[in-house]
């Protein structure tokens, strides 16, 4: 019998989208957790094709106020 791995993380989620995802539980009869898992499972083929912060080309880059040094 494999043993899992249970380490807690926190995630935070807008108020709407947690109520939708406790809804879906409550009407799967499953936890929380079983939910995200599930979710993860048949979505991270779909956020592997996500660009990565890495991949944005150098124009847009520059459009980005986020890091510049102020004067």
């Amino acid at each position: 019998m494999s043993q899992s791995d249970k380490r807690k993380q926190s995630l935070y989620f807008p108020e709407s989208m947690l109520l939708e995802i406790q809804n879906e539980a409550t009407r799967l009869d499953r936890s929380l957790s079983w939910v995200m898992q599930r979710a993860w499972k048949q979505s991270r083929a779909e956020i592997k094709k996500l660009p990565s912060v890495n991949d944005v080309p150098d124009m847009e880059a520059q459009d980005d106020p986020r890091g510049r040094d102020e004067d």
